[in-house]
């Protein structure tokens, strides 16, 4: 089970490939969007920090970014106080409706991809750190160090005698 531990933040990775160059009409909508949805996150309840959007720009488009130079390549570092703030801001704010549509913006395959764990307050992850976690999560799925929204659910179920295990 997931509890926060006793000093710690939630950071959390998520990024995919867009389908389209940033500057075609097509994803125009979310790029437009982008400014309104990192500010409502910087005023949300429990926001902590952000990786700066020069940075993870860099990160993104140079060859030695993490993202190895990805031109289309769209991504949010981000720490958060608890699950419950980032949880309110991902689905109860107008960041739902650019989740809602993200099949239109981004490539089928890598669509989504979001890992979160456990930081030490005051710790600022770098996306190379969140990219191990991703990896740790998809090689042997979700634990205490790397995990996504349905691991919140699977261990709340499970302290209601619900859960799988």
């Amino acid at each position: 089970m997931t509890r926060q531990p006793v000093g710690h933040q939630l950071a959390e990775l998520n990024f995919g490939e867009l389908r389209y160059d940033w500057d075609d009409p097509k994803v125009a909508d979310f790029v437009a969007g982008l400014d309104k949805v990192n500010a409502l996150a910087e005023r949300s309840p429990g926001f902590v920090w952000r990786l700066a959007d020069d940075d993870m720009n860099n990160e993104q488009v140079t060859e030695g970014g993490a993202f190895g130079g990805n031109p289309r390549m769209a991504s949010t570092l981000s720490v958060w106080a608890d699950a419950g703030s980032l949880r309110h801001f991902v689905w109860n704010t107008v960041h739902k409706q650019f989740y809602d549509k993200r099949a239109q913006w981004y490539d089928s395959i890598g669509n989504s991809n979001l890992v979160m764990w456990w930081i030490p307050t005051g710790h600022r992850p770098s996306v190379a750190e969140g990219l191990a976690r991703f990896d740790m999560l998809t090689r042997q799925g979700p634990s205490e160090m790397a995990f996504g929204w349905d691991w919140f659910q699977d261990a709340s179920a499970a302290s209601d005698g619900h859960g799988k295990g």
